[in-house]
Parts: structure tokens; sequence; C-alpha cells
């Protein structure tokens, strides 16, 4: 159990390994609140990013393993051993869960860093503690949530309240593991569903870490189940499942297509999908303080080695300025601290997997193929060490139709575009499959108004990038899906509206 377990350290890398070994067990699924292995008994290894070492191996769940999951979470929403608790007791049980995530955050951290070759220093800072903040931020709107009472005769009372879907299938991305695992189960669990949760089989030692504490804090058995495995596999099967009510889902647009197919293929379970974008931020050349804004187009880009949904990877520049601009942040991606995941100052770590690594240095090339110049970058750096690490690349001459425009490539890679106008800037930004999240620079109150109304977009940020928290509602429109993480709208996507009409004699 992990609450027996010693939080351990990384100032020293030597036991890096053997402390994982007694904190995790990620040759398990977890199903009705035990360990248990595959049905078929097979596991898969798990690699670190930062090395290529194996470091365990993971449980290859199948439909079998599925079934089992969703029968218990089946079960333990028809008893009502979580969904009829009082919403105080609710709320109690997941801010101890919360409390908990942070008594073992060193842990977490670790197992994240370990997991994907993100700076330990993020793990530690941003990840486990904005999963920690997204439970608490649940569990306090267990109390507030309020029906209604229509307009009705004399002689009726009719009122309309929130139940719980049932059993809600959540399958989570490898970028930001656990944070965007509480961005559903959180959510799910206050509104009183039971979860099966398929992390992404690249990442799963947290999930598995965070259900074991949700048990210690009083989260009954079968609510929160994980199971293990391969998309194709494990995630099919959920997807399929005819007991499932829900999937709600983080990841790359062709899985979002498999899985809505998979709903009219099985019981038309509702789906919600966040599918990635090609964000734009748009730098007019009346931004007033171009500093500030260079460093964001850099970040917004290069921040967990590009692997972010909304990573700003087109910068729109006005053409007056782009040159200096552009040398501006150069600047700023040259500072950033490149190395090893687990030495507290490093900024930028490793690439998930070898074939992400591959996926955005051959992007890379077919952006220059079709004209784009090569500013920095564009190299796989530290080959010696094992790990998939490339370099922050910037890429300039990009035009609206070059691959690096409208494709995601999901790697540290920037396209830069230039504009004459406000209408061109407009266009270009829109100019996509996509409509996740964008940026606008401007000291123009009246451009930032008219671009925050014409950007197809589910999020706008005006001088900021990623300007928002668990209160503001997040995802996109077009291609990069439907529905909505974050905020109270998240909370009400898990749940059915009933409409209850009662007569009496007045």
């Amino acid at each position: 159990m992990p609450v027996s377990a010693p939080q351990t350290s990384v100032d020293s890398l030597d036991g890096v390994l053997a402390a994982v070994a007694t904190i995790a067990k990620p040759d398990k699924a977890l199903i009705e609140g035990q360990e248990v292995a595959s049905a078929s008994g097979r596991t898969f290894d798990n690699r670190s990013s930062r090395d290529g070492t194996l470091i365990n191996r993971i449980a290859a769940c199948d439909g079998a393993d599925v079934d089992r999951a969703v029968a218990s979470a089946r079960t333990a929403f028809e008893d009502g051993r979580w969904r009829k608790l009082a919403p105080k007791a609710k709320k109690k049980i997941l801010h101890r869960l919360a409390d908990l995530m942070a008594e073992h955050a060193e842990n977490l951290a670790l197992l994240e860093s370990l997991d994907t070759g993100k700076p330990i220093s993020d793990a530690r800072n941003v990840d486990i503690p904005l999963a920690i903040q997204s439970t608490r931020y649940y569990a306090e709107a267990i109390d507030k949530i309020y029906g209604e009472v229509a307009p009705t005769p004399g002689d009726r009372l009719s009122y309309v309240v929130h139940e719980p879907l049932g059993v809600i299938g959540a399958i989570v991305p490898w970028n930001f593991p656990l944070h965007m695992a509480m961005w559903k189960v959180a959510p799910a669990l206050a509104m009183g569903n039971s979860v099966v949760l398929k992390p992404a089989e690249l990442s799963s030692m947290t999930a598995l870490y965070t259900a074991q504490l949700a048990l210690e804090a009083g989260v009954p058995p079968g609510v929160w189940n994980v199971v293990t495995g391969l998309g194709h596999e494990a995630g099919q099967a959920l997807a399929l499942h005819m007991d499932v009510d829900m999937i709600t889902f983080t990841g790359s647009g062709p899985v979002g297509r498999t899985l809505m197919r998979a709903s009219a293929d099985s019981n038309l379970k509702r789906v919600s999908l966040e599918l990635g974008g090609k964000s734009p931020q748009i730098v007019f050349a009346d931004c007033d303080d171009l500093d500030t804004a260079a460093a964001n187009a850099a970040w917004g880009v290069f921040y967990n080695q590009g692997q972010v949904c909304t990573a700003a990877s087109r910068l729109l520049v006005e053409e007056s300025i782009k040159d200096d601009f552009v040398a501006k942040v150069a600047a700023v991606a040259k500072s950033i601290r490149v190395g090893d995941p687990f030495d507290s100052k490093t900024q930028f770590g490793a690439m998930i997997s070898s074939r992400q690594m591959h996926t955005a240095l051959e992007y890379i090339e077919r952006g220059q193929a079709e004209g784009g110049r090569l500013i920095m970058g564009g190299q796989q750096i530290h080959a010696d060490s094992g790990g998939f690490y490339v370099e922050p690349s910037l890429i300039d001459g990009i035009t609206p139709q070059n691959v690096l425009a409208q494709e995601e490539v999901f790697g540290p890679v920037l396209s830069v575009l230039s504009f004459k106008d406000e209408a061109e800037a407009l266009k270009i930004a829109n100019d996509t499959v996509f409509g996740l999240a964008s940026g606008v620079w401007t000291a123009n109150i009246n451009r930032a108004m008219r671009a925050a109304s014409a950007l197809k977009a589910g999020l706008v940020w005006v001088n900021g990038w990623d300007a928002c928290d668990i209160t503001s509602p997040f995802g996109g429109v077009k291609q990069s899906g439907f529905g909505r993480d974050r905020s109270l709208h998240a909370l009400y996507k898990y749940a059915d509206l009933k409409a209850v009409s009662i007569s009496f004699k007045a």
C-alpha cells in the first residue's frame, strides 16, 4: 500500500530504480480495491525516457480485465456505496485524498518524471500540485451542486436534479499523466459516478499509486478501478463496453475518431474528446512588451519538450517586427537548460519515447523540405545517454500550407509565419482543422476584443499564454474535440438532468 511507502528522494540517482520498486507495483491492475495480475498474465516493458533503461513491467490488460473492472464499477454504482453517500461525506473523503497526495507528492513526482522524462522540478512544482488542486476543487464543489425549481401552475411542483451517469471510462494521455487523470476522475467521482481509468501505456505508475491512495482516503473498493494496457486492447475494450456510460478522453485525433465509432457500435455511450491543436500566438507590432511576449512564445511551445496539447507551435508575427522579435525568441530558447530530468536545474528534459523523438525530427525535415529555414535546433542530442532528447527547434519562413503550419508535431518545434495586417493574421490563425488555444499580443484593446471574437478556438489568451487555472473551462472546437475539462462545466458533463413533476390538490 502506498501509505506505508517511504518518501524517496532523487538527490542520489543510484537508488532511483530500487526506490521505485518499493513504491509502485505496475505489473498489477487495480480492480475492486485489489492489485491483480492481468487475466492473461501478460506484461510489457516500461522504459525510461531519460536513458532507455527498463524501469519495470506493466500489466497488459485486455477485454477480460476490462470486463472485471467495469463489473466492479457497475456493482459499486448500483449498490450506492459511493453514489448514495451524503455530499458532506464524499467531500471529506476527496479532501483526504488530496491530503494524501500532498503527503506523497515526492513519490508521485519521482514516478511521473521517471515515466515521462519531464524535469523533476516540473513534476514537483507543476504537475503534482495541479493534480492535487483539481482534487480539492471538485471536493469542495460537491456540496455546491444545486438543482432547479421550474415555474409551474399552483397544483404542480416541477423540479430538476443532477444525477450521476453511472460508469465512466477515462482514457488519459502520457504528457501530464496524473494531472489529466484528476481533471477527469475528480469531477466524475464528485458527481457520484464510478470510474474505470485507463492510463497511457507509457505512463501508468502515478495512476496506480493515486488510486491506492484513494482507497486509503476512504473511496470504497470498486468505485475507482485502474486497468493498464495498450490502447488497441484495454482502451478499445473499454470504449466498446456495453456497460460503460461515458468515455472521456484526451489524446490524438485518430484515436478520438475510433472512440466515436466505438460509441456508435456499442451502446451510444457519451463521448467527451480533447484532441490537441495547432495553436497560434499572434504578435502585433503595437505590443508594448515584446520581451515578455518573446518569453511566452518560447515557453509556450518548449515547455514539457513541446508535448502539450495547447503548445503554441505557430508564431505569427507582424512583418515590421518579425526579424527582431524572432531573434528575441531564439535568445530565450537558447537559454533553456536542457539535460537530465533528475537534475533539479534542468528545464527541458527527454521526450516520452524513441518513436515520439523520431516523429519530431521527421517533421523538422519535412518543414525544411517545404521551404522552412532552420534558425536553431533540429537535432537529436544526448544520444549517448540512451534517452530521447531533441533540441528546442525554431523554423522561420513557414507558409500557411507548410506541414509545420497544419499538423500537430507534439514536440519542441516552433514555426514562424509573418503577416501584413490584422485581417491576414486572423485568417492564418484560423486556417487549420484545429481550434484548441490561441494567443494575441497587442496594446490595442479594440484589436484584442476583435481578435478574441474572431479566433475559432476554445481558449483565447490576450497578452499572456496559458493564463488560466482550474476555475476556467478547458477544451476546443473544430477537430480539437468537444466537451470541457476543468471548472464546474466539467463537473456537470458527468451528470444527467432529470425533471420531476408532482401534481397535487392545491
